[in-house]
């Protein structure tokens, strides 16, 4: 299958889930993250969901990591249009956000943070793959950006479906996820 038509079928799929399983779904996924075998770092990096399209919230897996350990700075993207890339804001409890012009809520100044400082990345996806291939919304900005990340961070992605067996016209620049994880299962790349 091709990343377009992963993306319209997985878009479909996950704007037909009822909102009762969904929230079933997203403790099934917290309870999976739970059970990674990794160490819960200090600087996250996350996203704000876009709620229209039933993206999952990574908040209850950053709640966790705050649990597990205090010390954790969450960090999200802001994207730089002009540029066509996007840069890593720190924030805070007093943090506040805007939307852009794709309705994602970004952090207005955010202290920025090296790429190579992030040590998790919580990757959006509409899917992956078998091979840790991830199909996202088609811009690229996270394949950019996760191309300057340092080799350990971890990279780790969410989905409400199984992998799909593969993703046909993956190119030399898109970034493998580390972990894939989903209600039933972590899938380890």
């Amino acid at each position: 299958m091709t990343k377009k038509e992963t993306r319209n079928i997985y878009k479909e799929k996950r704007l037909q889930l009822p909102h009762a399983q969904q929230a079933k779904m997203d403790d099934l996924l917290l309870i999976q993250f739970q059970q990674l075998d990794i160490v819960i770092p200090s600087l996250i990096m996350t996203y704000s969901p876009l709620e229209r399209l039933n993206e999952f919230d990574p908040a209850y897996i950053t709640d966790y990591c705050h649990f597990k350990n205090p010390e954790q700075t969450l960090i999200f993207p802001v994207m730089d249009e002009t540029k066509n890339t996007m840069y890593a804001a720190a924030t805070h409890i007093d943090t506040s956000f805007e939307l852009n012009k794709y309705d994602i809520a970004e952090p207005v100044n955010g202290a920025h943070i090296f790429t190579n400082e992030i040590e998790m990345v919580i990757v959006p996806l509409l899917a992956f793959d078998t091979k840790g291939n991830r199909v996202g919304y088609g811009k690229g900005y996270y394949d950019r950006f996760l191309s300057e990340c340092n080799a350990a961070c971890i990279k780790v992605g969410f989905s409400y479906f199984e992998p799909v067996d593969a993703i046909d016209d993956i190119n030399a620049h898109d970034i493998k996820l580390d972990y894939g994880i989903t209600p039933g299962g972590i899938f380890a790349f």
